[in-house]
């Protein structure tokens, strides 16, 4: 397995687990990251059925290197208990849990994972999709490091809706940058809303580069035909890549050996720099890693 914190999750797509052609289909595409859909896209009546179907997939074998995530369903629902102890038998990479709400979720269902003596590679990701999850951010994120929490993915149609305001990007801008904040001062990974209309690749890649900026790692999708522009955009640039390759390799010439600041290409270049330009390279070798 890539290491958590340099895994691409450039792409993170939900498929109904209801839907078994649309499972089978999975283990086909490029995406570095599949999300079983216990809850959203499956109907109450199938909701038992899309639970076995996941736990198959899970143990199956057949998904080769991508992240697999179980997306239950709420807490508040009949479902999510069976759902999160099958989801941690079956081994899943992760399991998304919606509708989190402050950081006592977090304890409480890391608490059942725990007494499930789940794997402890089995992470917890979680939905940030409520106004009270807004406003406990930075409690939510702090228990990262103990509760197995490693991952935070926006959900800007539930917001919407929480908020009764038009489901209008701009609303969020403020939401997202405080998102990030908080992942990133716990070492969390954020994963960025789903962009609706999967027939506008243009609005999609829109999307992806103004998450980019903002720091998110990937994007959430809804439709295969939306992974080819999130791997592209959220993968690291030649340029990007070239200009990492040239900070490391001026940190490593000797002439330049225990200084912090340098220059590099005729700019000031610091440790936080060569930091940065290790991870991008350990990033697109752990692309290149999902592709072979």
């Amino acid at each position: 397995m890539t290491d958590t914190h340099y895994r691409p999750r450039r792409s993170c797509l939900y498929m109904p687990a209801s839907n078994k052609r649309a499972l089978e289909k999975a283990k086909t595409l490029p995406a570095d990251t599949i999300i079983f859909d216990l809850e959203d896209a499956v109907a109450p009546d199938a909701k038992e059925e899309a639970r076995e179907n996941a736990c198959a997939a899970l143990q199956s074998g057949d998904y080769g290197n991508r992240e697999l995530v179980v997306r239950v369903n709420a807490m508040d629902t009949p479902w999510f208990a069976h759902d999160l102890r099958q989801a941690c038998l079956s081994q899943a990479d992760a399991v998304l849990v919606p509708k989190i709400l402050n950081a006592d979720d977090i304890i409480q269902i890391t608490d059942f994972m725990e007494d499930l003596d789940a794997s402890l590679d089995t992470q917890l990701w979680a939905m940030i999709e409520m106004p009270q999850a807004i406003l406990k951010l930075a409690e939510i994120a702090a228990l990262g490091p103990q509760r197995r929490l490693t991952t935070f993915v926006m959900g800007f149609n539930d917001l919407a809706k929480e908020m009764r305001a038009d489901h209008d990007r701009a609303v969020f801008g403020s939401v997202m940058t405080q998102t990030v904040i908080a992942a990133r001062a716990y070492g969390l990974n954020v994963i960025d809303s789903v962009y609706n209309d999967f027939n506008d690749p243009d609005g999609l890649a829109a999307e992806c580069i103004e998450a980019k900026k903002l720091g998110f790692d990937g994007k959430s999708l809804i439709h295969p035909a939306q992974i080819e522009t999130a791997n592209r955009v959220f993968a690291p640039s030649a340029d990007e890549l070239a200009a990492a390759a040239a900070i490391i390799a001026a940190f490593a010439d000797p002439v330049n050996a225990g200084k912090g600041v340098i220059v590099v290409d005729g700019k000031m270049t610091e440790l936080l720099h060569l930091r940065q330009a290790r991870q991008l390279v350990a990033t697109a070798q752990a692309i290149a890693t999902l592709a072979d």
